[in-house]
């Protein structure tokens, strides 16, 4: 552990101001499974105490939110201490069978899906002979995007190609999955450098939340970074857009959102195109969707409850619930019920005239 979390970690004063927050607490309510008991954990871990399952299941059940350090008074950065801690875990004992799954699937497929066709299946063949081999801006569709909704990779490029966007030749998972549950993720890492270096992109758009925290965050400071609700937000005069008469409400991605600070650019999306109705908590106050840190496909009933909270906050007067996250969206569309849920890009394109 470095000297910047080890500080994070005296920085806490266990003052227990997480335990009201803390989306996995609410849940299972032990010290172990909210911030200040994780603290706790990450400094034993560091101390080279015995790592039992115990220690495994404090961290492995954090989504990683960041509610925890949005609201901490002493300046404490929980999620980034788990991080690190899960990683000192997998260094010192090894990673777990799920871990060890997860890493081998995503290394070998390039997406943690283990899915064989091509990255670029959602272009059709026409479409790929025409992109261009160099190009200021490119779209990174992410592996949510690209093979669990490629209608939205599709009209995401739709839009974006009329403004001067390419696409990388061979994109493979940004290594998110591994970061975040502690593993090594530096192959990914250089494939997806040297097709950033190939296609001469100075920008990279993205619309998935955890491949922008990633790209931002994990990779080399050599390119600028951006959302896609960030990018269009400033061509929305370049496109042709019609008002809507529907309301909707709007679902904050931790990863875009308390993590970066990304929220008036999609709602400045979504006003020029409709009403936009408030969910219960939002901005930096928003309920996790459940699905991020590995928790989805470790802990699939904690994932599903965490969701099924948050689509309860949905207002009654929203007659959709927009994200800009594939993940966020599928992981609350297993408790959405009759609630219809759609991407920014999809709202942007019933909008286009």
């Amino acid at each position: 552990m470095n000297d910047e979390h080890r500080r994070s970690i005296l920085k806490c004063v266990h003052c227990g101001t997480c335990r009201a927050y803390c989306p996995v607490f609410n849940e299972y309510g032990w010290e172990s499974t909210n911030a200040r008991g994780r603290m706790l954990i990450a400094q034993q871990i560091d101390d080279d105490s015995d790592i039992d399952d115990s220690f495994r299941f404090s961290l492995d059940t954090c989504t990683t939110c960041g509610i925890c350090e949005q609201m901490c008074p002493s300046g404490a950065t929980p999620p980034d201490v788990v991080e690190n801690a899960r990683a000192a875990v997998v260094r010192k004992v090894g990673a777990s069978k799920a871990q060890e799954k997860l890493k081998n699937d995503t290394v070998e497929w390039g997406n943690p899906l283990r899915e064989s066709r091509q990255r670029l299946h959602w272009l059709e063949p026409a479409q790929k002979e025409e992109l261009p081999d160099k190009c200021e801006y490119v779209y990174f569709a992410g592996c949510m995007t690209a093979y669990r909704y490629p209608e939205v990779a599709r009209k995401t490029f739709d839009i974006l190609k009329k403004l001067g966007v390419g696409v990388l030749e061979d994109e493979v998972c940004c290594g998110s999955p591994l970061l975040r549950t502690g593993s090594d993720a530096s192959e990914l890492i250089g494939h997806n450098l040297e097709q950033i270096k190939k296609s001469g992109a100075k920008t990279i758009i993205t619309g998935c939340a955890g491949c922008y925290t990633t790209l931002k965050k994990d990779y080399p400071d050599e390119f600028e970074v951006l959302h896609v609700s960030e990018f269009l937000e400033k061509k929305l005069d370049e496109l042709d857009i019609r008002k809507l008469d529907i309301s909707v409400s709007y679902h904050d991605p931790c990863h875009i959102g308390r993590a970066h600070g990304i929220y008036e650019a999609p709602r400045n999306v979504i006003r020029r195109i409709c009403n936009l109705e408030e969910m219960d908590t939002h901005h930096e106050n928003a309920r996790c969707c459940g699905g991020g840190g590995g928790v989805r496909r470790s802990f699939s009933d904690l994932s599903q409850s965490l969701a099924s909270k948050r689509m309860d906050e949905v207002p009654e007067k929203a007659e959709l619930l927009v994200t800009s996250c594939p993940l966020c969206r599928s992981n609350l569309e297993m408790a959405a019920e009759d609630r219809e849920l759609i991407d920014i890009i999809e709202l942007l394109e019933k909008a286009m005239c």
